[in-house]
């Protein structure tokens, strides 16, 4: 009764009530303390540096020039996009249990029924020129190769029915039209061979579908005169790290006064599926000017034919040939009758300069004579023997038949020195002399006479060729009637049928 009647007393009563706002001020002491903790922490944290009004002011300014840029721009940027149609034989399914009850059958591929496949694409173009209500836009070949449909849409949601004017599978470009009678500005052509390494390089485009259409990246040219595009493009690419991806071709690669200096092209990445890595290159826009006007007015490309085969010789040949810190391509082979030979490069010529302008290598050599004007008297500076001279060849028309014609690819088998890889691999002795036939052209003279690909060459018509220079000299002297081999074959020395020219 004592301690219940305690519990129940007033003083406790009190010093419960007491206890309890003790913790209560404690609790909300605690919350307002852990409230006021970010404001504190955030005033904390503030800077006292001023950005220099100065520094601010140039950035301000480079900003303003990126956003004109792509004012002016992206009006005349359009997307492609592309239906190709295909038809193939549809899978026979005269499986189980067809074949449980009634026996295997027939499955070839004309068993089952044809369907048709329809597959879409996308890329990206740039308006070029405008004719009687006709516009024009430049592209890749890629984009729109074996196209069935292709539809241009504008940024601000227009679209039209585009048909196909011209193409270049070699240089990688293609030309649509569409009629409207909306106004849509022109794109700037700049100069490309103004560019260099370090300016601004700002690419737009349609980079991974239409979600991300219509955007601008920003980087700097990163090299000039790169070779080795894909599918034997014949051009010198700008290379740029300013990102592009996949729907980026055939989008403008600009320079920093809004003016087209590139056709962006492809990527070069490490990524699956082909991501951006900051390898990106551009058909310089001098390679596509004249281009452009052709397939407007016949539908296709013409292209300069000299006439030669061309490679980069080996560091052998290089030291054989006396070319050492010389830049060009060696015309390995020279098609008879062709403008080369009737002006008078001859198998074995180094060529370095086109009308003075140094050929940096294989590929540009390829690209400066197809950009010759048929009928077009050009002049090709050659080291020959050692020393250089200028030989006056008249340009002709590119056609496949003449430069696929082996018949006339002159003599039709590439040569390279004896070195001791060379000699190890066909167990030879360190002495061993000749030339290795490492490439035979089939169709060409050397395979007619019965030349093989691994054979060792000792002379011609007659003639010891121990080392290139020899060959090539011994070729261009003895050989204007008629062409035949010695040969080393394993154990056996022979001599080859003659070729009469």
């Amino acid at each position: 009764m004592n301690i219940m009647k305690k519990l129940s007393s007033r003083n406790l009563f009190i010093f419960n009530l007491v206890l309890f706002g003790v913790i209560v001020g404690f609790c909300l002491a605690f919350l307002s303390f852990s409230c006021s903790t970010p404001k504190a922490r955030v005033q904390a944290q503030q800077s006292n540096v001023v950005i220099p009004e100065d520094a601010l002011a140039v950035a301000e300014a480079l900003q303003t020039t990126f956003r004109a840029v792509s004012e002016k721009m992206l009006p005349s940027v359009v997307e492609l996009k592309t239906v190709s149609v295909r038809r193939q034989q549809a899978p026979n399914f005269n499986g189980i249990p067809w074949e449980f009850f009634f026996g295997p059958r027939d499955r070839g591929p004309n068993n089952g029924p044809e369907r048709e496949f329809r597959s879409q694409g996308l890329g990206s173009g740039i308006v070029v020129r405008h004719r009687n209500g006709i516009y024009y836009a430049l592209t890749n070949h890629h984009v729109i190769d074996e196209a069935t449909e292709i539809r241009v849409a504008t940024r601000d949601g227009r679209e039209y029915t585009a048909e196909l004017v011209g193409k270049d599978e070699r240089k990688d470009l293609a030309l649509v039209s569409f009629r409207t009678n909306d106004v849509i500005p022109l794109a700037v052509l700049g100069d490309s061979d103004s560019v260099a390494v370090g300016d601004w390089a700002i690419a737009i485009g349609n980079p991974l579908g239409e979600q991300f259409s219509f955007s601008v990246t920003m980087g700097i040219v990163s090299a000039v005169g790169r070779t080795g595009g894909p599918g034997g493009n014949i051009n010198d690419f700008i290379q740029t790290d300013a990102p592009i991806n996949q729907g980026n071709s055939g989008g403008p690669l600009v320079n920093i006064r809004g003016e087209v200096i590139g056709i962006n092209t492809w990527i070069a990445s490490n990524i699956s599926g082909g991501g951006n890595v900051g390898l990106g290159f551009a058909i310089p826009i001098n390679n596509v000017k004249r281009s452009i006007d052709e397939f407007i007015e016949t539908g296709s490309a013409t292209y300069g034919w000299l006439g030669v085969s061309l490679m980069e010789p080996t560091r052998e040949a290089i030291t054989s040939l006396g070319l050492e810190n010389r830049r060009g391509a060696l015309a390995a082979q020279v098609f008879l009758g062709s403008p080369a030979d009737t002006g008078g490069i001859r198998a074995g010529d180094f060529i370095t300069h086109v009308n003075g302008r140094e050929a940096r290598g294989v590929q540009q050599l390829q690209m400066m004579v197809g950009d010759l004007k048929p009928g077009d008297n050009a002049t090709f500076t050659v080291i020959r023997d050692r020393q250089p001279r200028e030989i006056r060849v008249r340009i002709e028309v590119r056609t496949e038949q003449a430069a696929s014609d082996n018949r006339r690819l002159w003599p039709g088998v590439t040569v390279i020195p004896l070195n001791s890889q060379i000699r190890q691999s066909l167990q030879l002795d360190e002495n061993a002399q000749g030339l290795f036939a490492a490439q035979v052209i089939s169709g060409s003279p050397a395979d007619i006479v019965g030349l093989r690909q691994g054979d060792r060459i000792s002379a011609v018509n007659g003639q010891t060729v121990n080392d290139i220079a020899a060959f090539y000299r011994v070729l261009r002297e003895r050989t204007s009637e008629e062409l035949w081999f010695g040969i080393i074959r394993g154990d056996s020395t022979l001599e080859s049928l003659r070729f009469k020219r």
